[in-house]
């Protein structure tokens, strides 16, 4: 991704975030790979009074350069840009409903077919880790193999993208599949989609994101 004027597109896309209404306040944070390194959001600073000059960047050693100190997160994403090729961005989010099933400790299971927007026939929730440490990262890259997105337990979600704008998207998707899972918990057990039925539709994605047709074209 090009770093010039990417400091910008980070502020932009952190403060969409809350917009959007799937994280609040300070929480959170976003990055975006820069050379061989990346670019993140601050520590302990609001979205609406950040500007580009509060963007840090890290390189791929993991050290810190800027005026601020990086997120509390950056270890998740200085791991995850070295071990994931196709990140070109990350997002981490306290959205309401996934951390609501991250609090319990529970995935989201292949009770509709969306799910597999993630890359998968479910998303992972990581066991607990203190935030900042090497564990939670350790957790989340784990959770994350073969996947797009995770849930962190009792902490949040973690999801990524080629750009800002992708990773963006698939956390509202998250989001939205989190909140679709609640819903149908409260009327009941859902039914989830066999093993068999994901596949076809994983395949159907892979087919839509490489802009080949797919019967009915829609994802």
């Amino acid at each position: 991704m090009a770093e010039a004027g990417l400091p910008k597109r980070i502020v932009a896309a952190a403060r969409r975030m809350n917009t959007l209404g799937i994280n609040q306040g300070a929480s959170g944070n976003v990055s975006a790979r820069a050379g061989r390194g990346f670019l993140i959001t601050p520590s302990a600073m609001t979205y609406e009074a950040m500007g580009a000059g509060d963007i840090v960047k890290i390189s791929v050693a993991g050290k810190a350069q800027g005026v601020r100190m990086p997120s509390s997160e950056w270890r998740i994403h200085h791991d995850i840009y070295a071990a994931r090729l196709d990140a070109g961005a990350i997002v981490h989010t306290h959205s309401v409903q996934a951390t609501a099933l991250a609090c319990l400790g529970r995935p989201i299971p292949a009770f509709h077919y969306m799910v597999a927007v993630a890359g998968g026939d479910s998303i992972r929730c990581a066991p607990y880790a203190v935030f900042g440490s090497q564990a939670l990262s350790d957790a989340a890259l784990k959770a994350l193999a073969d996947r797009r997105a995770c849930l962190l337990a009792n902490h949040g979600v973690i999801a990524l993208g080629a750009d800002l704008d992708a990773a963006l998207g698939l956390a509202v998707e998250v989001e939205t599949l989190a909140a679709l899972y609640l819903a149908a918990l409260g009327a009941g057990a859902p039914k989830n989609l066999s093993k068999k039925q994901m596949a076809e539709v994983l395949v159907r994605f892979e087919r839509y994101r490489a802009g080949q047709s797919v019967e009915g074209d829609e994802p």
